[in-house]
């Protein structure tokens, strides 16, 4: 049985488990709020499930309690910052405002992070950047989870990548995929629930498709598109951790690894949307957009064409209004970590209602 908690008491707690560890008070409440924010979205893969896995780094060592990143290159709008081992949320949000005030200063720039962590949802910092009135391209690598395309040993990342923009009164326009059949957080959180997962998801060990996520998650998660996906994931590579200067390929290590640092690198492209256009404009041409978008007829079956983003929108208000559900595992594993560090659980009610895994 899942347990129901508001949003801002779960919120609250995993800055309380985080602030127990010596990380800085702002610095927990950021981490904690992308998790919280993942799970308002609808995607619990990138959820609270993901907090243990941080708090087991922390502890290890291999991920630093506070985040101190120094500037390796800074050529005015491009800058190289060194992340030395920080929390991913915390480096990826200072890149993000960097990018956005260089943005502001020469139309468009360019701000890479090497030596840091998983940063949880790309579209977290995305969003912040479409707000402030501009246009964002944000990679990242992963650890090995897809074959090179033709190949049966794991080498290329999910590597992630999120673009997002003011949309006028749709709010923004955002996405945010892996380039995998789907993400690895899916395949965690369907083994978390017990749940098969369709075969064109993932691949056993010895290459063959396979609907159990356990051994999914010991084996090979496929490309998206094919080939496609597999080009595109190295070539996001190219962009984080060739470019940036940090770890690629079989050098990056996940998040759910206690004892290894993550070497992960991050790339974040972003235009000063006024240095193009007036924002209005700019705005009026997307709301444009969207509308002949939402005005396609829809195909059998299906209720609503939705642009991107609007989905995590309408989830958010759901979820705050009837609070966020936690499986039964990751609740569990929220109250070890409650017991290990002295913070009371977040008020919460029993909950019958069961989420399916979404790709």
């Amino acid at each position: 049985m899942s347990m129901n908690v508001k949003a801002e008491q779960l919120v609250n707690f995993g800055e309380s488990v985080l602030v127990a560890l010596g990380v800085p008070k702002p610095d927990a409440f950021l981490l904690s709020d992308s998790l919280v924010a993942a799970e308002l979205w609808g995607h619990s893969s990138h959820g609270m499930l993901r907090l243990p896995w941080y708090v087991d780094r922390i502890r290890n060592g291999v991920m630093k309690a506070v985040t101190e990143a120094v500037t390796v290159v800074d050529n005015g709008a491009l800058v190289v910052l060194d992340g030395q081992d920080g929390i991913g949320q915390v480096l990826t949000a200072q890149m993000t405002q960097l990018g956005v005030e260089r943005a502001r200063q020469h139309g468009v720039s360019a701000v890479g992070v090497r030596n840091s962590n998983h940063f949880g949802t790309a579209a977290y910092f995305t969003r912040h950047a479409a707000k402030a009135g501009c246009v964002s391209f944000l990679a990242t690598n992963a650890s090995p989870a897809m074959a090179p395309w033709g190949g049966r040993e794991k080498l290329i990342g999910t590597n992630p990548w999120s673009i997002s923009a003011p949309a006028g009164r749709h709010g923004v326009a955002v996405m945010d995929i892996a380039n995998t059949a789907v993400a690895r957080g899916k395949i965690y959180l369907a083994a978390e629930r017990g749940e098969t997962i369709p075969p064109t998801w993932a691949a056993d060990e010895q290459g063959r498709p396979t609907t159990n996520a356990q051994d999914a998650i010991h084996g090979l998660i496929l490309p998206m598109a094919g080939h496609k996906g597999y080009i595109i994931s190295f070539m996001m590579d190219v962009l984080a951790g060739v470019l940036t200067g940090s770890q690629f390929g079989n050098g990056v290590a996940g998040p759910y690894d206690p004892k290894r640092k993550s070497g992960c690198g991050h790339m974040l492209i972003t235009i000063d949307v006024s240095g193009v256009m007036p924002r209005a404009e700019f705005e009026e041409r997307m709301e444009a957009l969207i509308d002949q978008v939402k005005a396609v007829p829809a195909a059998e079956g299906v209720s609503e064409v939705f642009f991107p983003g609007e989905i995590e929108d309408r989830q958010t208000q759901e979820h705050l209004r009837d609070g966020i559900d936690i499986t039964a595992n990751t609740w569990d594993s929220l109250t070890r970590l409650a017991q290990e560090s002295g913070v009371a659980l977040p008020a919460h009610r029993a909950s019958t209602t069961t989420e399916g895994v979404a790709a």
